[in-house]
């Protein structure tokens, strides 16, 4: 398996503060419906290129956002895609 993640680009993680982290959580799977989905640890959705996690922080207010892709350039936008959707008021 970790063979398979080799020389993928990955975000890191990146910490949003939001008001409420489950209806934040919930408008990512909405918006990439037909992505693989499981929540063993927050939220993970898997597609052929990328695949992200979201959980929120057991003493903050905020998700964290970890995304990785094949390329440093699908990995900056998805990033970015997500981000938006879970910063949406």
């Amino acid at each position: 398996m970790a063979a398979a993640c080799d020389g993928y680009a990955a975000s890191g993680a990146i910490h949003t503060r939001v008001a409420a982290t489950s209806a934040a959580t919930e408008r990512v799977p909405r918006a990439f419906p037909s992505l693989r989905q499981t929540r063993l640890d927050g939220l993970t959705l898997e597609a052929q290129d990328w695949w992200c996690n979201l959980r929120p922080s057991n003493t903050e207010p905020l998700l964290r956002l970890n995304l990785e892709a094949r390329t440093a350039a699908e990995c900056e936008a998805r990033t970015a895609e997500v981000l938006a959707i879970v910063r949406e008021a």
